[in-house]
């Protein structure tokens, strides 16, 4: 039996069909481990491919068409260490068979077309040099050109050094030419490979509005020998692997090879702006309305028994909606910055065949996990997340769909130190803005800021049986009656439930539950949440980025709209009370005002 010589590539060099596998070292059988994408079943390792063995795995048989590169000598500084550097690269050509240390294509995923830059680690180490970043800002722009998603496979030791400070002007370079994507509306995907550091990892393999790792890639800056080095640091295990990263939220999200061309096709699908449909179906459930607008409809009811009510703990959570009426969901993760926060869900999905962005707070139902969600309340860096995919929903022209069950943002100490309140108020801001629908549901507990974090929206819904307040019962009563008992008394001063709010008009429509509540029958809770969200978004659509700005801001402008008056000469005599609002358009109904769903 002969086995690998090149252990850490799981490569055969000589021998009949055995190799050992760089990461376990067992020996395996090299035709399966081929048929299994090169992936060791014994323990997961995901072995290098060279950059055409990925177009060939991910893009549709037959629809490869590589674009041509022609390639000089280039060397800007007649660079010489222990050898010439143009004898490196026709050393790194005759052993490659590539021009370079990417290769760049046209294809289809599943019939989504897309550009794709993968490189290859084998040709100098993937290092990023003049004609890699033009290989690379190339694609971007032959993708901004047709208007076609892009995706970047990433393998390199960083900046090309031979090059000098010119391989450092590839960062600004492909940087900007993802700039470019985001302005124009263009998906872009980034597959990170082991390893992707320096430049590289600096650059455009981290820019991509959906980053996606294989398990175990390593994903930095500075490479761990490099900061063991520099400054003395003792570094964790699995440090800067795809799994540390994720629970640090700078990927969205870890596939392993066998998924990675299913995951990508439904990202296209649902990300891609040739998907999105302007209609929706109608409600399926025929002759029963979807939304409830008129108060009278809905019984009177005890406040506190409302509370109680919203936070049963049986209730379907924003992961069980999720699971019954959003197809294709995946899952993104992290605020891009230093968190993942798992109060917070976010991603991309389908409702009844319409691309939508789904965000909502989640809180679990055993104490584990609702320990592991943190009860359901957001760090800061979870609305750092929300606001991330909410930008993405605006650049894409993706609907946005929030789910919101929470008693408030997380009050620690280390929320504070991160700040909690900017972040809610940039959610805010960003939410006033936003081009594309926007409806919000309360399903549970609306807790204060931390909800109205979700909540500036175009529609907003609320389950029959859920809550929405400035504070929670208990805490008012704590500050005004001097006593947390008073919760009940509380919540009747404040008239939380959804006839009354209803009738404010700081909801628009109200989702009817079960007879037994939510949590008598998960299904038929969705179902009603499925068939107000399509009535609701069925009006919305069609409306174009102006009305649906306008009418969003028209909304919440006018809550306490008349209750003062600044006397202001310099308006010489312009009227205050909001003449301006009444030519908002279509959408621009206030609060009080209801439209038949």
């Amino acid at each position: 039996m002969s086995v690998a010589l090149s252990e850490r590539h799981g490569t055969q060099t000589r021998g009949p069909s055995w190799l050992v596998c760089g990461g376990c070292r067992a020996i395996v059988y090299a035709k399966k481990f081929t048929r299994a994408l090169r992936v060791c079943a014994e323990c997961g390792w995901h072995a290098p491919l060279t950059a055409h063995e990925r177009l060939t795995m991910l893009l549709d048989p037959d629809s490869v068409h590589l674009l041509e590169a022609v390639v000089s000598d280039n060397d800007p500084l007649r660079f010489v260490d222990s050898r010439p550097y143009v004898e490196r690269l026709r050393e790194a050509r005759a052993a490659t068979g590539l021009d370079e240390a990417v290769v760049c294509a046209r294809g289809r995923i599943d019939g989504n077309p897309v550009v794709v830059a993968a490189m290859d680690f084998r040709f100098m180490g993937g290092s990023l040099g003049a004609a890699v970043g033009e290989a690379i800002t190339q694609a971007a722009e032959i993708a901004l050109r047709e208007r076609t998603p892009l995706l970047l496979v990433t393998a390199s030791g960083g900046a090309r050094m031979q090059e000098g400070v010119l391989s450092l002007m590839q960062m600004a370079k492909t940087s900007q030419a993802l700039g470019q994507l985001d302005e124009a509306g263009i998906l872009t995907l980034s597959l990170i490979t082991d390893p992707t550091f320096g430049g590289v990892a600096a650059s455009f393999a981290t820019l991509a509005d959906i980053i996606i790792a294989e398990p175990g890639a390593r994903l930095g800056f500075a490479g761990q020998r490099v900061i063991a080095q520099t400054i003395r640091q003792t570094l964790p295990p699995g440090f800067q692997t795809a799994e540390f990263l994720v629970r640090h939220g700078v990927i969205d999200m870890i596939r392993p090879r066998a998924e990675l061309r299913a995951t990508l096709a439904r990202l296209l699908t649902v990300g891609s702006r040739r998907s999105v449909s302007r209609t929706v179906p109608a409600p399926r459930s025929a002759g029963r309305s979807a939304l409830i607008v008129d108060p009278d409809r809905l019984p009177e009811r005890d406040q506190w028994e409302s509370v109680r009510l919203a936070r049963r703990l049986g209730r379907p959570t924003t992961l069980d909606y999720i699971a019954l009426i959003i197809e294709d969901f995946n899952e993104l993760h992290g605020d891009r910055m230093s968190a993942d926060c798992p109060a917070m869900v976010c991603g991309l999905g389908c409702l009844e065949g319409v691309p939508v962005v789904v965000i909502g707070t989640q809180k679990g139902r055993t104490a584990a996990e609702l320990s592991g969600r943190n009860y359901g309340m957001p760090s800061p860096a979870g609305y750092r997340k929300a606001a991330r995919i909410m930008r993405l929903a605006a650049k894409i022209g993706l609907p946005v769909i929030t789910l919101i069950d929470t008693a408030g943002a997380y009050p620690g100490i280390e929320a504070e130190k991160q700040g909690q309140a900017v972040a809610i108020a940039e959610n805010l801001r960003l939410m006033a803005g936003l081009p594309v629908p926007v409806v919000a549901v309360v399903t549970g507990e609306g807790g204060s800021g931390g909800a109205l974090a979700l909540a500036f929206a175009n529609r907003v819904l609320m389950c029959s049986n859920a809550v929405y307040s400035v504070i929670s019962p208990e805490g008012c009563a704590a500050i005004l009656w001097k006593d947390a008992a008073a919760g009940p008394k509380a919540a009747a001063a404040l008239r939380v439930d959804a006839r009354e709010l209803l009738r404010s008009g700081v909801v628009d429509g109200v989702v009817p539950e079960p007879d037994g509540g939510a949590h008598s029958d998960h299904l038929l809770a969705a179902h009603a949440l499925r068939d107000a969200l399509t009535s609701t978004l069925a009006e919305l659509l069609p409306r174009d980025q102006m009305t649906l700005v306008t009418g969003r801001r028209t909304r919440f402008r006018q809550f306490g709209a008349h209750t003062l008056t600044l006397l202001d000469a310099d308006l010489d005599g312009a009227d205050l009370d909001g003449a301006d609002l009444d030519s908002a358009g279509p959408d621009s109904a206030g609060p009080g005002q209801k439209e038949s769903a």
